[in-house]
């Protein structure tokens, strides 16, 4: 399962409305082979979901999760930051042996 922060749910909700999707856009949340530990993160706003995705659905936030992807994925939870020492998107990910320094890739 994947899970949201307060914070992250609140921003997503005001981007969702920036953007003019509509509340049937979810989050997808995915893992990319690339960076420098290995792994990536992507995040991005998807309306429909595919046979073999798990939809996961926290503080009133659903989430769209590959198969694959799950399995690195799986306990994360999705925060933001708008703090000095970086602003977007961060994933706390118990999986994770290793990250990178600006926290866009992982490795496990």
């Amino acid at each position: 399962m994947v899970t949201v922060s307060d914070t992250a749910k609140n921003k997503i909700v005001e981007l969702r409305q920036a953007d003019g999707f509509v509340d049937d856009y979810q989050i997808r949340v995915g893992v990319l082979g690339g960076g420098c530990s290995g792994l990536t993160y992507n995040l991005e706003f998807n309306s429909d979901s595919k046979p073999n995705d798990m939809v996961f659905e926290d503080k009133g936030v659903k989430i769209i999760v590959d198969k694959k992807s799950l399995l690195y994925l799986a306990g994360t939870t999705l925060d933001f930051s708008d703090g000095l020492n970086g602003k977007g998107f961060q994933f706390i990910n118990p999986n994770a042996t290793r990250t990178c320094g600006c926290g866009e890739s992982f490795a496990v």
